[in-house]
């Protein structure tokens, strides 16, 4: 484990100075805290290639160490949320660790190929496939999602929240509004105390880039108080190597919500004239990419020298925050303009004058 730690500098293969991303070592950031890899190296994990675990009541959460999800025995029928193509056939295989029941319901979380992919090794139990209207409007126009295995179309979809019942147990299938994506539902089993919100926190950990590839920002942020509305034992988020709790939940919202107040401050005080004067507008990119730069860069530090409420930094914290945060506040800097209403104060240098 010691040299997959700590590797050499990558190799920069298409030098592209400028123009191309950095390339950075493990050496570059902070380690890992004690806690942050979850399930990733337990025995079990390591020997089938995913860790399979009970929630409650018969709720399971399995990961291949990198995506999750989870399914729930009902007694006559076992009722599965997504089909992440890196757990695969792994997921039956967890299935059948614990029942013999057959797949008679799937649930599609949101239409995202990474979450829902492998949902054709089901196809032959034909279960009732149930999703979103958009998610469904998705994988018709896309049939491909699926890959050459092909995506069951769903058979129900809902509007709005609506609730199920399988053999007595009983699922909230809740649609918020648009947040991840469109049609990204929140799958709660109440008397399981168990809630699948893909896509939205990342267990001990920050999310992904760009506040894990959301397609709206500003619905992401909100969807964070959404999940600590509910009543959970556990909350699946379909990332990293563990589920999460409402302390988990709490932390990454209280992260989110301090990165998009230090964006609110840094789009208010730019330095615009400094970049206009030594810059110009010869290149309006150039000009751009450094003043969101800088602006990116205030929110980052501000955000990881946070002392938060357990007396850490959000760079002590967080696994992967010195990694990630940069990304989130370049997406909640360019979504405060797009999504909040707000100018920064570069456009407002430039806006035309009213009754000008």
């Amino acid at each position: 484990m010691t040299d997959f730690q700590k590797p050499g500098t990558p190799t920069d293969r298409h030098q592209l100075g400028a123009a191309g991303m950095p390339l950075n070592t493990l050496a570059d950031y902070r380690p890992i805290p004690a806690d942050g890899y979850g399930s990733l190296f337990l025995p079990d994990r390591i020997a089938k290639g995913y860790h399979l675990e009970e929630i409650q009541d018969g709720a399971y959460y399995v990961t291949s160490g990198a995506y999750d999800t989870m399914f729930v025995r009902t007694g006559n029928g076992v009722v599965v949320v997504d089909a992440p193509p890196l757990l695969g056939e792994n997921l039956k295989r967890a299935i059948a660790e614990v029942t013999d029941e057959p797949v008679t319901h799937l649930i599609y979380s949101h239409w995202h190929s990474d979450h829902i992919g492998a949902a054709g090794i089901f196809a032959a139990d034909k279960p009732k496939v149930i999703a979103h209207d958009y998610t469904r409007e998705m994988i018709q126009r896309w049939p491909d999602l699926g890959g050459e295995r092909g995506l069951p179309v769903p058979t129900d979809t809902i509007t709005e929240s609506d609730t199920l019942d399988v053999n007595g147990v009983r699922f909230n299938l809740d649609y918020h509004g648009v947040n991840h994506t469109p049609g990204n539902i929140f799958i709660y089993a109440p008397q399981q105390k168990a809630l699948a919100a893909i896509d939205i926190i990342s267990p001990g950990w920050s999310a992904f880039k760009h506040c894990d590839a959301s397609e709206n920002i500003r619905g992401w942020a909100e969807a964070h108080d959404w999940i600590l509305g509910y009543d959970f034992k556990a909350v699946v988020s379909g990332h990293v190597n563990r589920y999460g709790t409402p302390e988990d939940a709490k932390a990454s919202r209280d992260y989110t919500n301090d990165i998009v107040e230090f964006s609110k401050e840094a789009l208010s005080h730019g330095q615009e004239f400094e970049y206009i004067e030594k810059i110009g507008f010869s290149n309006a990119w150039v000009l751009w990419e450094n003043y969101f730069n800088e602006m990116t860069n205030y929110v980052t530090k501000k955000t990881l020298e946070k002392v938060t409420d357990n007396g850490q930094t959000w760079a002590q914290r967080l696994a992967g925050a010195d990694v990630m945060t940069k990304y989130h506040a370049y997406s909640v800097l360019e979504a405060l303009r797009l999504e909040y209403g707000m100018v920064s104060g570069f456009e407002k240098l430039i806006l035309p004058k009213a009754g000008a």
